[in-house]
């Protein structure tokens, strides 16, 4: 299908002339707004087309077995090809070879045990993100799998400081991963977390999505079936081969290699794909549809919108956040959104003829980075969804009070090479936090640069930041967006488990660069 001559005419003067694409860096002030952190990575060779492509939905994950209280799933981590660009296929890593890897769908508070199987060339170390997780399942950055017959090489040299192999735990060929899932429903999502190598394996593609359903959840009359759909939202650059671009400091990106110092900022790249595939279309019909909204970019921040805007309403209905549902459904016409958040939206295309194509839009973005994806409206359809005006019981997040917060812990993120919290960067020996098990404490967080800022182990509630808090800081989170030079609060609960979590900044390559730090829950 083409495109319309307004759509033509729209993008031509967003993109000028920029049809090949130089392959040379540039920083992020040539290339993007001040709302992004990071240097540009351009591809080599041609750009695809905008909205060739249908949108895909990753495949639903079947268990490899089931008892009275738990599922047991089984996830490969391997080489794999896709069709990210036309007339060609991309080699990946990817969780079953996979981008994004297989979805995961469990139940609150019923066991779910992943047996992660590495057959890479490399250690791999996953995390579930936002998981309420012990901390020998969480995913610690030196919890490393290593293939049958592979080694462990030494990674001090990307952290700025000395490791030997002691200091890792090594499971060879799999390791089961526990989560009890005590938690409420939520979209959340897992990822490779090795120590200094985070930036270059999850942009290879070892990213998918672990939703979680609850009782609450299901009884809502939101959309659902076809009209419930997963998002992750990157950013890429390509060789002129069609292949993954990084700027790593091996010969290649196939290569054992951490990312060059040059891009310590962050690497951003000028393709955006959608579920793998750039610029994607998705026919739609005009009823109400509900998308989970993941950013899994490294570096890059979005702020999206629809256009043309809807003819009455907000462009959004955000339902959900990072930990789950909202009290209460809250329009928003712009939806920024960093690395790592996740919004649950619906978007309710009843306000569009049949015809209309509607394009999600990056307003954070210049040039191709501007457009997201095209939603293509083809039929007229009975709709029985509906947004009900009071969503889930929020009780025990409006009890979550300063007043109730036994201390409160100072934490500046700032640096550049190697990146710090508190003017340090990443000890694995050192404990930089050490609440109760059960305490509830303030994190006064500030920043540099752009800083997503994320706790493992808990989600949070935001209570304050520089000029009032965003529309958008609602309900429980993992990951809280910071601009450059701004101060925010967050009260957090810990909970349930004890152990030795991490905190960092979720831009990979910050935190690969030594943005992070140690909490240890006594």
């Amino acid at each position: 299908m083409g495109y319309s001559r307004r759509e033509l005419m729209r993008y031509a003067s967003a993109v000028g002339a920029g049809l090949v694409l130089s392959g040379t860096a540039a920083s992020a002030g040539d290339c993007d707004t001040g709302s992004v952190t990071g240097t540009q990575l351009n591809s080599d060779g041609p750009r695809p087309p905008y909205f060739a492509v249908p949108l895909p939905q990753p495949p639903v994950l079947r268990p490899a077995s089931v008892d009275g209280t738990t599922d047991y799933y089984e996830v490969t981590a391997r080489a794999g090809s896709a069709r990210m660009l036309p007339g060609t296929r991309t080699t990946i890593w990817g969780y079953d070879g996979l981008f994004p890897g297989p979805t995961i769908v469990s139940r609150s508070g019923r066991r779910t045990v992943v047996r992660h199987i590495n057959e890479l060339p490399v250690p791999t170390t996953p995390h579930l993100h936002g998981g309420h997780t012990p901390a020998d399942s969480d995913g610690y950055p030196t919890d490393a799998i290593v293939r049958t017959g592979g080694s462990l090489p030494d990674l001090g040299r990307y952290v700025g400081m000395t490791m030997s192999p002691s200091d890792y735990q090594v499971s060879y060929e799999y390791r089961d991963y526990v989560y009890p899932l005590n938690q409420r429903a939520a979209t959340l999502w897992y990822h490779d977390h090795r120590m200094g190598f985070t930036g270059p394996q999850v942009y290879r593609g070892l990213a998918g999505f672990h939703l979680v359903y609850d009782d609450e959840e299901t009884r809502l009359p939101l959309p659902g079936g076809d009209k419930d759909q997963l998002l992750m939202i990157v950013d890429r650059a390509f060789d002129g081969d069609g292949q993954l671009k990084y700027p790593s400091t091996g010969p290649s990106l196939q290569h054992e290699a951490g990312v060059s110092s040059r891009y310590h900022d962050g690497v951003l790249g000028d393709t955006i794909l959608v579920n793998g595939v750039p610029w994607p279309f998705l026919e739609v019909s005009n009823t109400r549809y509900r998308f989970r909204i993941l950013n899994a970019s490294n570096a890059r921040r979005f702020e999206l919108a629809l256009d043309p805007p809807p003819a009455d309403g907000p462009h959004f209905i955000q339902v959900g956040s990072d930990g789950g549902l909202l009290d209460r459904p809250v329009g928003h016409d712009l939806v920024p959104i960093a690395q790592a958040e996740r919004f649950d939206v619906v978007i309710d295309f009843g306000q569009y003829r049949v015809g209309d194509r509607v394009t999600l839009i990056n307003r954070a973005g210049s040039g191709p980075t501007t457009v997201v994806m095209q939603f293509r409206v083809v039929r007229e359809e009975a709709d029985d969804s509906w947004v009900p005006g009071v969503l889930a019981d929020m009780s025990e997040f409006d009890a979550l009070t300063p007043d109730r917060a036994s201390g409160t812990r100072a934490m500046r993120f700032s640096g550049g090479d190697p990146w710090e919290i508190n003017n340090k960067p990443f000890d694995l020996h050192r404990v930089d936090a050490n609440p109760k098990l059960g305490a509830t404490e303030i994190w006064k967080i500030s920043t540099s640069a752009h800083h997503p800022v994320h706790l493992h182990l808990v989600q949070f509630k935001i209570i304050a930041r520089t000029g009032g808090l965003r529309p958008t800081d609602g309900g429980w989170k993992d990951t809280f967006d910071l601009a450059p030079g701004e101060d925010g609060q967050v009260l957090a609960r810990f909970t349930e488990y004890p152990g030795v979590y991490v905190f960092h900044c979720h831009n990979l390559e910050h935190e690969d660069m030594a943005m992070m730090a140690n909490v240890a829950v006594e």
